[in-house]
């Protein structure tokens, strides 16, 4: 597949960031370094086609969000929660999936994708939300390989490789910080809203 796409350009980067975003994991932000890093003067290019690949993949976990995630999600909680659920994403829908379109790997996109289906958020907005977010993520990577060259993916790598141990660690925090922090959110924990386990 890389073999195949990767001398088209700028239609390859936008057709590895599509499949990337819709279904086959792709290391998406490592090639866009290394099609910056070969052709500085098309970085804006580069960052626009993988950003809008990654959107128009995105419409899968979102359209399958939309389909059925609905029932999905009242199997495991009641309407009343689900509507409430609802209600605090659409307050923040647009920055809700942004943000995490901004983060680098393993950010788990794909989740709040699909949830964005889930609780209709407007095709036009999400598709919006999405490449606003990769690009900027992209645009970031773009100016750190001009800036200092191809190497710098090799010595994050190689620095993270080195301190496996800290960096999982690390990460595994953040996760768990997070999680609460959304649960918090989500189940209103200040006000005595308990956790899913649904009775009715």
């Amino acid at each position: 597949m890389l073999a195949l796409l990767k001398p088209l350009g700028v239609w390859g980067i936008g057709a590895l960031a599509l499949i990337d975003s819709s279904t086959v994991p792709v290391p998406i932000d490592a090639l866009l370094i290394d099609y910056v890093a070969q052709d500085h003067a098309r970085f804006l290019l580069y960052c626009f086609m993988a950003a809008l690949g990654s959107a128009i993949g995105s419409m899968l976990p979102y359209y399958l969000g939309r389909a059925g995630g609905e029932l999905f999600l009242l199997k495991r909680i009641n309407r009343q929660r689900y509507e409430q659920m609802r209600d605090r994403f659409e307050k923040q829908e647009f920055l809700a999936i942004m943000v995490p379109a901004m983060m680098p790997p393993p950010m788990p996109v794909k989740l709040f994708e699909f949830a964005a289906g889930v609780f209709e958020m407007k095709p036009v907005w999400f598709f919006c939300a999405i490449l606003v977010g990769k690009f900027v993520r992209f645009l970031i990577w773009a100016i750190i390989t001009i800036t200092y060259g191809p190497a710098i993916l090799h010595t994050i790598t190689r620095t993270i490789h080195e301190h496996r141990g800290y960096v999982l660690g690390a990460t595994g925090l953040v996760i768990v910080l997070l999680g609460v922090y959304v649960l918090r959110k989500v189940f209103d924990a200040r006000r005595g809203t308990k956790l899913p386990v649904e009775g009715d």
